[in-house]
């Protein structure tokens, strides 16, 4: 057999089609991860979070095994594993960024690895969100009073106006935490946004109210709005003030659903909406416009 094979790599070596698994088989995946967080994240726009799920995966047990050993039978499991612990979401996540990684390799750095996430299946995106604020049986008893009451009594002085601002403004977490004062125009009543998260830059509209938060705060030197905030600690400060508040299941980003679903409400059409919240495919667009039924039926007289 040793014979045999030998002669299969002498003729691919005449054929000038021999590639070695030599290196594949002395790379851990560890070492691939940590090779694909120092070159390939940082230039990403979602560095943080994934280098926190990088560093996740160079805790599994699977890290220290050689990607030329590493099969689908062995994605499968690990999947199946997650699936336990998180949602199907977070878990189709975790497989596209093992995939890319493995594509990375084969494709840019030359090594001779198959993809064992081609091999399995990935799981499906989970139902689309259409959590909106609640109201109670009065206005002191809604989600939103209880929300902001419990957000004013935060440790964290940004966590109200932060807020606040993405009821307002429709704005994604990353882009209220990185405002800068230069951008914003409060005669025009504009705030200007650079670098988005579908690569384009925007200018979104502001409220009257929006005007009056951002009117409320101090300057910065630094220039930014709110200096020495991180999203991390905006997640933290809404996590501990959603609990006090006694609500449950209502997510940061749940808080951009609420706002577009509120611009609908107020007439504007699709494209006015997405020019306010950057979204590119109107039909992404069509999963935050989750209308109430009440308020439909009132403009049907």
């Amino acid at each position: 057999m040793a014979e045999q094979w030998a002669r299969a790599i002498e003729v691919e070596m005449d054929k000038g089609v021999f590639i070695s698994r030599a290196e594949a088989e002395n790379t851990t995946l560890k070492e691939l991860l940590n090779r694909y967080l120092a070159e390939i994240t940082p230039h990403k726009k979602g560095a943080a979070p994934e280098t926190n799920r990088l560093r996740a995966f160079m805790r599994h047990r699977l890290a220290g095994r050689f990607v030329a050993g590493i099969r689908g039978v062995d994605m499968a499991c690990f999947r199946d594993e997650r699936l336990q612990k998180v949602t199907s979401a977070t878990v189709k996540r975790d497989l596209v960024l093992l995939g890319h990684v493995f594509e990375v390799a084969r494709k840019e750095w030359g090594i001779h690895v198959h993809n064992p996430v081609r091999d399995i299946q990935i799981p499906s995106d989970a139902k689309a969100r259409d959590r909106r604020l609640q109201a109670g049986e009065n206005e002191y008893d809604s989600e939103e009073t209880r929300l902001l009451a419990s957000c004013r009594e935060a440790r964290n002085p940004y966590l109200l106006p932060i807020v606040c601002l993405a009821l307002e403004t429709a704005m994604r977490q990353g882009e209220l935490v990185g405002l800068r004062w230069e951008h914003i125009d409060l005669t025009r009543r504009t705030v200007y946004l650079p670098d988005t998260k579908n690569g384009e830059s925007r200018t979104v509209p502001l409220s009257t109210i929006a005007i009056k938060i951002l009117r409320s705060l101090p300057r910065s030197i630094h220039g930014r709005v709110f200096p020495g905030l991180t999203t991390e600690a905006v997640k933290l400060a809404y996590v501990r003030a959603a609990r006090r508040a006694a609500i449950e299941n209502l997510r940061f980003h749940d808080l951009r659903h609420e706002a577009t679903s509120r611009l609908f409400e107020k007439s504007l059409n699709i494209m006015e909406v997405a020019s306010i919240t950057g979204h590119k495919d109107l039909r992404m667009l069509r999963r935050y416009t989750h209308l109430k039924a009440e308020d439909l039926a009132r403009k049907l007289g």
